[in-house]
């Protein structure tokens, strides 16, 4: 619960510091802008809001690690929802307005998140998991993201060291097999959900694994 608390506070200082001419470079995000990220990270927060007082009374479904449905197939940008995303972004116009929105509603989920309980169940996509194997998937989303936000802003801050190990932590656990130890936290994620493609040395250092990447997480 804490790691969430950390890597959300992180990512939504990052959004705030951003400047204005910020929101129109690409991120690391196929076919995204930065405001396009951002307006999924207003609609990731919502979710994050539901969910947690979406309670269930069933065993639970899925765990942190069988939360994600797993593909190899990256992402086109045909998806109606992916498209929804940039329409909505773009309808916003000023900077400002996103920016508001998303401390506005990320701050109640960061509160939500806090108050908790990790052992309540809840309810999200017709599965059950814990309240706390939820928002233990959310470091990862939240991580991923940060580094998508900041893939073209050399000057921002990246994610927390903390949240970069247990997003490693979950993703290997998710592969069923561990990066490298030569791979850096942040490489590890890049390279292991298809952000960047690895070099000729990291993919004989990858061995069996790198058959398995990408791990496009859904």
């Amino acid at each position: 619960m804490d790691l969430f608390s950390c890597s959300w506070t992180a990512l939504l200082t990052a959004v705030a510091d951003l400047a204005d001419e910020d929101f129109e470079r690409p991120s690391g995000c196929a076919h995204w802008l930065v405001r396009d990220l951002v307006c999924h990270l207003v609609i990731d927060a919502q979710d994050v809001l539901i969910t947690l007082v979406t309670p269930a009374d069933t065993e639970p479904t899925r765990d942190a690690v069988t939360y994600w449905a797993v593909t190899q197939t990256r992402p086109t940008g045909d998806d109606p929802l992916d498209a929804l995303i940039v329409r909505l972004a773009a309808a916003y116009e000023d900077p400002r307005l996103l920016k508001f929105h998303l401390d506005d509603v990320g701050s109640a989920a960061g509160r939500a998140a806090r108050l908790a309980d990790p052992e309540l169940r809840v309810s999200t996509q017709d599965e059950v998991l814990t309240a706390g194997d939820y928002l233990s998937a959310y470091v990862l989303e939240w991580t991923l993201h940060h580094l998508d936000l900041v893939a073209h802003l050399p000057e921002a801050a990246g994610p927390p060291a903390e949240a970069l190990a247990g997003s490693r932590a979950l993703l290997e656990r998710i592969a069923g097999a561990a990066f490298p130890e030569a791979f850096s936290d942040r490489d590890a994620l890049l390279v292991g959900t298809g952000r960047r493609v690895p070099t000729d040395a990291e993919g004989a250092q990858l061995g069996a694994l790198a058959a398995k990447l990408p791990l496009v997480l859904g």
